[in-house]
């Protein structure tokens, strides 16, 4: 028996070590003596293994948007031109396209999410990291679509006219091509020899096969005129390049557009080409910034309440229990540093809610040891020996920590199907900490206080 609670010792120590390893931040070593000379440093990996297939970065936990700072937008979808039975849907969808531009942003842990209230639907964007709303609002909020235009067939062409073109509709008609035909767009620097753009961002239109044939026929239709570019039907055309003979004899080069951008404009409408137009049109009902000083604070003070929480506990148990109290409070790290490390790996996104979550799990986990230790209390009082009293205690107590457990279980998976991201948050983190905590109360505590037993069977020997 003993040696089989020197292999779970052992199993034990290798996993806190290597947890430990995982929650530790980047902590440079110097020394730099007569005797040893060294600098390197201790925690925050960046893992790359088997040929860089598998990567996982560990150099800090993943912050949602009231910790790391950013942007939230509640917007509200205009569905009054769809059919009932088909606003959810289209919802979802412009919910999907929102989620597709954020992503092309680059932004790590963004939140999108739709709700819907009686008659009003609405989505929920977080953006963490970003501090311009202006910026944010224009890229998620514009319907974004793409349409070309030619001129009429009563509508008299010439250069002198081009002003004109730039400010009366009417002057064109729809070809049936749009952003639909495209493939892609990605922002390039004018070359050297278009004179007029020369160092100026423009945005390339990658047609999908079907498309470059549309508009191969489109330009054999229009030589020396223009196609109108417009986006969201605005009346105004962005781009009016005029069909050349060469063009006309079939698309080599993907088309660009030209216009008044800078590098930010030209990467906010280069990533709405790519995710697609919005089904429904939608309009801002809140915006806000939250800053990241703000964030950082809430971090620091949520985790000292957490180091003091954990330390009065383990107080307690000391005091009420004695050497199964230290055991515990031994436990109770281990339990807190497995738990950390699982947050990283997922990797799960920490919001105020989430370490709430993960607080108020190690409140239960501190409930099953004091279930424990009650039980085994009462059996070594009726007259048991301390081993068969510590085996009844762990057996017996064990039904009510199950059951109580796996009700916490099973409203955590209710609150993540069915909450918003906070709630979601806060589910998660619990469910994960509820895990960890009967793996610690069946395996760790039941081992350390196995081990206590007989250590002090042998010194009272």
């Amino acid at each position: 028996m003993l040696k089989n609670i020197y292999v779970r010792l052992g199993l034990i120590s290798a996993l806190t070590t290597m947890a430990l390893l995982i929650v530790l931040p980047r902590i440079p070593i110097r020394m730099n003596n007569s005797l040893i000379g060294l600098e390197t440093t201790i925690g925050g990996y960046n893992l790359e293994l088997f040929g860089g297939k598998f990567k996982k970065d560990l150099r800090d936990f993943k912050k949602g948007l009231d910790l790391k700072g950013g942007i939230r937008i509640v917007l509200e979808a205009d569905v009054s031109n769809i059919e009932l039975g088909e606003r959810e849907n289209a919802l979802e969808s412009a919910k999907n396209v929102i989620a597709r531009r954020v992503d092309l942003l680059g932004v790590t842990e963004p939140y999108v999410a739709t709700t819907k209230s009686g008659d009003q639907y609405r989505i929920l964007v977080e953006i963490p990291g970003l501090d311009n709303v202006t910026d944010a609002v224009n890229l998620i909020g514009r319907t974004a679509q793409l349409t070309f235009k030619q001129i009429k067939p009563d509508s008299e062409w010439s250069e002198d006219r081009i002003p004109e073109f730039y400010t009366n509709p009417d002057l064109w008609e729809p070809t049936g091509i749009t952003g639909a035909d495209l493939k892609g767009a990605e922002v390039i620097v004018a070359s050297q020899t278009d004179i007029q753009n020369q160092g100026r961002p423009q945005i390339k239109l990658i047609f999908s096969n079907e498309g470059r044939e549309k508009f191969s026929e489109l330009a054999k239709k229009n030589v020396n005129k223009p196609i109108g570019l417009f986006l969201d039907e605005t009346g105004v055309p962005l781009s009016m390049p005029i069909v050349s003979p060469d063009l006309a004899q079939g698309l080599t080069d993907d088309p660009v557009i030209s216009g008044d951008f800078d590098f930010e404009s030209a990467k906010s409408l280069s990533i709405q080409i790519r995710a697609g137009a919005l089904p429904v049109p939608v309009k801002v009902l809140e915006q806000e910034t939250i800053g990241a000083t703000l964030g950082a604070e809430s971090v620091q003070k949520s985790f000292f309440a957490a180091g003091v929480g954990l330390l009065l506990v383990v107080l307690f148990l000391i005091f009420r229990y004695g050497r199964l109290g230290v055991l515990a409070g031994v436990a109770l790290f281990i339990y807190s540093v497995l738990t950390l490390a699982i947050f990283k790996l997922v990797p799960v996104v920490l919001t105020l809610p989430g370490i709430a979550g993960f607080i108020l799990s190690i409140g239960m986990a501190t409930d099953a040891n004091v279930l424990v230790f009650e039980r085994v209390k009462e059996e070594i009082f009726w007259g048991k020996p301390k081993n068969l009293a510590i085996h009844l205690g762990f057996d017996r107590a064990w039904n009510s920590i199950k059951d109580s457990n796996i009700s916490s279980l099973i409203t955590s998976f209710i609150l993540f199907q069915f909450g918003s991201g906070p709630v979601k948050g806060f589910a998660l983190t619990l469910a994960i900490g509820i895990a960890v905590s009967l793996f610690s109360s069946i395996f760790v505590v039941r081992t350390f206080i196995e081990f206590s037993s007989i250590w002090g069977g042998k010194k009272n020997a």
